[in-house]
């Protein structure tokens, strides 16, 4: 290709680029900081940031946390831009995007005769849609390092049909740096790939694998998985049981059949463009590579079903993720060029798509989710964001108690809101458990204890409170005890005396 259609063609993407952006977030109802995942993700980054916070909580933090390096490197581009933490989440889920697109467009422009045709995959990409039954989505409405790490590796395959190995693998070793897993499945899918398109490479390659065998093998008895590969007991598992996409051998019959139905439209239009003459031998390589993971997949099954706790926190089922990226690639060429391209269909194909994206994304704004806005950059400026701007002022050390679901309920955490210990969590605090006996014992044991938050009494209150060494309330509830703060209908009580500036000691964490 010339250097001139090249730089036409990212002209072409550069103009794409807003409108693909727009579909993306209206199509996810709109970006929202502090959301979801984002209930560990920011935690671990502020205290990257600021030694003294959560002082109670940091062994569950530390569950996830001490397992990547994601929230050292996030820190690290805050420090180094100067910029408020919600300012960088949001340009990195904008980043997250760009990248996506790119990816996107480059494989289009490799694999496809048509920019219309490109326009078209642009357009599908927007469509946001779960991973059955993985417990994730192909976009986000927040920014997650999971993301980012999926665009840097898709970019990866894209340098990889473009003959660039060295830039493929720098990009799948940038992306081990925000989410490992995802990074991984890149690393086997690119590895394969170039182990069947490369002929040259497989001896260097198979050097390699052994290398990695023993540095596996090194982390797994003496590294940072050391003790994972433990068999998780029955009480540990009964505090997942919301997590059910973990258990993959146990899926229902509708998982199985999505998951597994990439694999025969991937196998028939890839063989579709063989016999057409379109294919190119890293073309080979990448659905080579790309079905190997679904290999990986099936022999992870039977340490699933043992209850490995490894192969559990490992959550396989995200390998589908890769093949439905791939099998969306296919299904566009199909639809927009199939073995006769004509401008007319790439171009009938590329409005269809846009139109069913931008029909899809505002009956998602409006109908759906009216009262979200499209972007919410920081905590919201309501009454659940005013008593956590207040709990911001408290000392580091402060211990609050919640409705174990107000995260779900307020749309942001009080570890991320408040930036303040809190007695339990019990969405994302049931779902770090995965990676910890103890803290899931830890967490179901609290939600235990608190047990019906609605008909709480101030008797019971002060009972958590001496027993957790709590020092606030925060409930909609009109209760007997002294009001700290007020926001509408939300009310923030004591429930001892408060701590002097520099700190008061607490129970162990």
């Amino acid at each position: 290709m010339s250097g001139r259609p090249r730089r036409t063609g990212l002209v072409a993407f550069a103009l794409c680029l807003p409108a693909f952006v727009l579909l993306c977030t209206v199509n996810s109802a709109g970006y929202r900081y502090g959301a979801s995942d984002q209930a560990f993700y920011v935690p671990a980054v502020l205290e990257h940031l600021d030694p003294t916070l959560f002082p109670r909580d940091d062994a569950l933090i530390s569950a996830q946390a001490g397992l990547t390096r994601t929230d050292e490197t996030l820190a690290a581009v805050v420090r180094a831009s100067g910029a408020e933490l919600p300012i960088v989440y949001a340009i990195l889920y904008v980043v997250s995007l760009t990248l996506l697109g790119l990816a996107g467009w480059l494989l289009a422009r490799q694999m496809y005769r048509s920019e219309w045709a490109a326009v078209a995959l642009l357009a599908a990409l927007t469509l946001r849609h779960a991973i059955a039954h993985s417990g994730t989505n192909t976009l986000e409405a927040y920014f997650h390092p999971r993301q980012l790490a999926f665009a840097l590796g898709a970019l990866g395959i894209a340098a990889f049909l473009r003959g660039r190995l060295a830039g493929a693998v720098a990009l799948v070793l940038a992306a081990a740096f925000l989410h490992p897993t995802t990074a991984l499945w890149f690393a086997l899918w690119l590895g394969m790939a170039t182990v069947v398109a490369e002929q040259r490479l497989r001896i260097p390659l198979a050097a390699l694998a052994g290398l990695g065998t023993i540095a596996g093998l090194w982390a797994l008895t003496a590294g940072p998985l050391a003790g994972r590969l433990v068999i998780m007991d029955s009480a540990w598992i009964a505090t997942l049981e919301t997590k059910d996409y973990l258990f993959t051998p146990a899926w229902p019959l509708d998982a199985w059949f999505t998951n597994l139905a990439y694999i025969p439209i991937i196998v028939l239009l890839y063989r579709r463009r063989v016999a057409g003459g379109l294919a190119s031998e890293r073309e080979h390589g990448v659905v080579a590579g790309c079905l190997a993971l679904v290999v990986l997949f099936l022999a992870s099954l039977p340490f699933v079903a043992g209850h490995v706790a490894l192969a559990v926190q490992m959550q396989t089922g995200r390998i589908f993720w890769m093949l439905d990226f791939l099998a969306v690639i296919y299904a566009v060429w199909w639809l927009a060029e199939g073995a006769a391209l004509t401008l007319r269909r790439a171009q009938a194909v590329a409005f269809a798509i846009v139109l069913a994206s931008t029909v899809r994304g505002a009956y998602v704004m409006t109908v759906v989710f009216p009262d979200r806005s499209l972007a919410q950059v920081d905590v919201r400026d309501d009454d659940w964001g005013k008593v956590m701007a207040w709990t911001r002022g408290t000392p580091p050390e402060s211990g609050l108690m919640a409705d174990p679901q107000h995260a779900a309920r307020y749309g942001t955490s009080v570890r991320v809101a408040g930036e303040r210990d809190v007695l339990v969590e019990a969405v994302k605090d049931t779902a770090i458990g995965m990676y910890s006996r103890d803290i899931a014992m830890r967490t179901r044991e609290r939600i235990d204890a608190v047990g019906d938050f609605a008909t709480l009494t101030p008797a019971r209150a002060r009972r958590l409170a001496e027993r957790y060494g709590l020092d606030y309330l925060v409930t909609e509830q009109e209760l007997a005890l002294p009001t700290a703060f007020q926001s509408g209908a939300l009310r923030v009580y004591r429930l001892r005396d408060p701590l002097p500036a520099t700190g008061a000691a607490h129970p162990p964490r």
